[in-house]
């Protein structure tokens, strides 16, 4: 038998729990929070309805309206315009919530306009009752000529109802809610005239929002019915007093609010969270509370991969055949693949607390209270959701921009998210403070965690800098408002949270895996192999210089000299000799030059890097942990190469260079240009040199 797809669409404002629907109904695992900006494009999945169809579900951009003032919700008026599109819906699903339903409903009516198949979702029912709300739902969908699916996607309740509806959706009204055109019945109708066949509500959206999916005649258009900037606004503004007017008189008959039901805890506490004092004091609070965490209870699980892998790789070379592709495994692949496996710990929980945060509400608050922060610089409240989002990858960080409508603002947004401290900076930061901060306290606070905490703020600090000096810098004069919604506060779902947090770390570890796994690969040949009779040669040489010095014949200290000697005299050794002279005044040898360098691909490469040179270098202390083998590296001299100094340095070095081809490549894609990128890339790279450079000369 054959099977039949239908194509729907999922709407909504932000903030309604439209992705959560759109994971309750295809079982995908998209990033769900409690504020908005978390769907930036169009995601795509499956819900199998009965034996022979299924529903291919996008889910789409959060927007409050048909009237587009940012690029994501483009996205949704442009695949409402297009019947020619592939995903062009055969039904609309438009998602609302319980507590919001009046604004909610500007969306609905406006799509209703459009005469596609329409379905209401009325989301958080579970919340009605301790709301004091009342919804008459037969009477609603004769008012709104829909059906209506009351569901919560938080308890999985009306999930099925909602398929049921998908399957009938030829039976769906396409009239329209009221006559939107009467806001000016002349120029309306003039249109309707020019234009027989089209529907008349598209074609004000063509006009409105300066597309063309109708194969219109342009010019008859700009030159009979296209108005002034400031005179489509006010008929936009009448457009949408009049869909209100009948949202209100449509909830005057179907909607009961018991206002003496209604807890005012939200308000409560709001005026506590949102303090022009007390709020920054507990949003500090938290960050400390995070940051100690990553360190404090991270620290048993790391140990013990840390310590498995330098195992696991002793025992490789020890019970496999001796040869190259032992050497691969035992000295390339493992110690590079446990140099990124180590950091899941401190990962998975920094991704833990951020769900928390953003399912629990608390996000928005934050919005509300670093926009006026922002607003000295340049940004919008809006702009600290990119930044937020910064701390797990700048890429979708970046790529959430979207939803500032202001380009001037969207622009320095952009530009200075790749400062925010990334997870990709975690496992670099982590190592480095574990070497030189020592595991003391100060005040009952890890000393190791307010070193965290001090890089995540410092890189916060820059980024708003440059924001300002941008703001300066860029003469583009545009004015712009801040309106966020706040969510009504939740308990964290652990179904949610734990979700995001395996899918973040996943996505980490995936993604870096790929990278770590050719480089080692890469890495260990260039380590392993020389031109030259020095690398050829290694062992007479070094055997011949020990029967010269008394102190070097024994024989453990002999095959450590071998293996230091190849090392240097091999590809990745004269690799980096050759750039040591540009990095020893920050304090770096050869060695670290090396993963610094390769660490242009991806930051997070640094650890596995060095896990690789040092498992090629060094033969002795099989099961030396990474961290071992790097504190005990010493120079020439005798002094340890991961000193105070040093490591203070390549902490300032990665909290600002730009070292990520990937941000670089989404930058070019949301900017258009390759101008800002390679600004970007020049900037950063430059500043983390000078700042690295200031640091290990003040502090050697």
């Amino acid at each position: 038998m054959n099977s039949k797809t239908i194509k729907v669409a999922l709407i909504g404002n932000p903030n309604v729990g439209k992705t959560s629907v759109f994971n309750q109904l295809t079982g995908l695992n998209q990033q769900v929070g409690n504020y908005p900006g978390i769907t930036v494009d169009k995601k795509m999945g499956i819900c199998k309805l009965n034996q022979v169809t299924r529903a291919k579900i996008l889910d789409l951009p959060g927007t409050y309206s048909l009237n587009a003032n940012s690029i994501d919700e483009n996205v949704v008026i442009e695949l409402l315009l297009n019947k020619n599109d592939e995903d062009f819906p055969d039904v609309a699903v438009v998602v609302t919530e319980v507590e919001n339903l009046k604004r909610n409903l500007l969306l609905f009516t406006q799509i209703k306009d459009l005469e596609i198949p329409t379905l209401l979702i009325i989301n958080m029912s579970d919340r009605m009752k301790q709301k004091g709300i009342e919804l008459n739902i037969p009477l609603l969908e004769t008012e709104l000529k829909t059906k209506i699916a009351l569901i919560s996607s938080r308890k999985n309740i009306g999930i099925e109802y909602i398929k049921e509806l998908i399957l009938n959706y030829k039976n769906l009204s396409t009239e329209a809610c009221l006559n939107s055109s009467s806001i000016d019945i002349e120029y309306f109708n003039r249109l309707k005239k020019a234009f027989p066949n089209q529907l008349l509500y598209k074609l004000w959206l063509v006009i409105t929002q300066d597309v063309n999916f109708l194969n219109l005649e342009r010019n008859a258009i700009e030159n009979n019915f296209t108005r002034s900037h400031s005179d489509l606004k006010k008929l936009q503004q009448k457009e949408t007093i009049k869909r209100y007017q009948f949202i209100n008189d449509t909830l005057k008959i179907t909607q009961k609010i018991d206002k003496s039901k209604a807890t005012d805890f939200q308000s409560k506490l709001d005026n506590i969270l949102t303090h022009k004092v007390f709020g920054y004091l507990i949003f500090f609070g938290i960050l400390l509370l995070i940051f100690q965490s990553i360190f404090d209870w991270s620290s048993i699980p790391m140990d013990f991969i840390d310590t498995t892998f330098s195992k696991f790789s002793a025992l490789t070379k020890e019970n496999l055949p001796k040869g190259k592709f032992t050497d691969l495994l035992s000295d390339g692949i493992i110690p590079g693949i446990g140099g990124i496996i180590i950091f899941i710990p401190q990962i998975a929980f920094l991704f833990l607390f951020i769900s928390v945060l953003e399912e629990s509400g608390y996000m928005s608050r934050v919005l509300f209270l670093m926009d006026k922060i922002m607003r000295k610089f340049g940004l919008s409240g809006k702009s600290i959701v990119p930044l937020i989002s910064g701390t797990a990858c700048a890429i979708p960080a970046i790529m959430s921009a979207r939803n500032i409508e202001n380009w001037k603002e969207r622009l320095i947004t952009i530009l200075i998210t790749p400062f925010i401290t990334c997870s990709a900076r975690l496992p670099v930061y982590a190592i480095l403070i574990s070497l030189i901060i020592p595991e003391k306290r100060f005040l009952g606070f890890s000393l190791q965690g307010l070193t965290l905490m001090a890089l995540y703020l410092l890189a916060f600090i820059v980024a708003i800098g440059s924001a300002y000096i941008l703001n300066k810098a860029l003469k583009l004069k545009c004015k712009s408002y801040f309106v966020v919604e706040m969510p009504s506060y939740k308990v964290p779902q652990i179904k949610n949270v734990a979700l995001n947090v395996i899918e973040k770390t996943k996505a980490f570890v995936t993604g870096a895996g790929k990278i770590i796994l050719a480089l080692s690969i890469v890495l260990w040949f260039l380590g392993s192999h020389g031109p030259g009779e020095n690398f050829d040669n290694a062992k007479e040489i070094v055997e011949k210089q020990a029967f010269a010095d008394p102190e070097k014949k024994n024989s453990s200290v002999i095959e450590n000299n071998i293996s230091a000697y190849k090392l240097e005299n091999s590809y990745i050794g004269i690799i980096g000799k050759t750039i040591e002279p540009a990095i020893k005044p920050l304090g770096y040898d050869w060695k670290i030059g090396i993963a610094v360098v390769s660490s242009f691909a991806a930051r997070e490469v640094f650890v596995g890097t060095l896990a690789t040179i040092y498992s090629v270098g060094n033969q002795s202390k099989e099961e030396a942990t990474i961290k071992m083998k790097m504190a005990e590296d010493v120079d020439a001299n005798g002094n340890k190469i991961f000193n105070f100094a040093t490591g203070i340095s390549l902490l300032l070095f990665y909290a600002f260079a730009m070292q990520c081809v990937s941000t670089l490549a989404i930058v070019k894609k949301e900017t258009n240009s390759w101008k800002w990128p390679i600004i970007q890339l020049v900037f950063m790279s430059g500043f983390a040199y000078v700042v690295a450079l200031i640091a290990y000369q003040t502090l050697k």
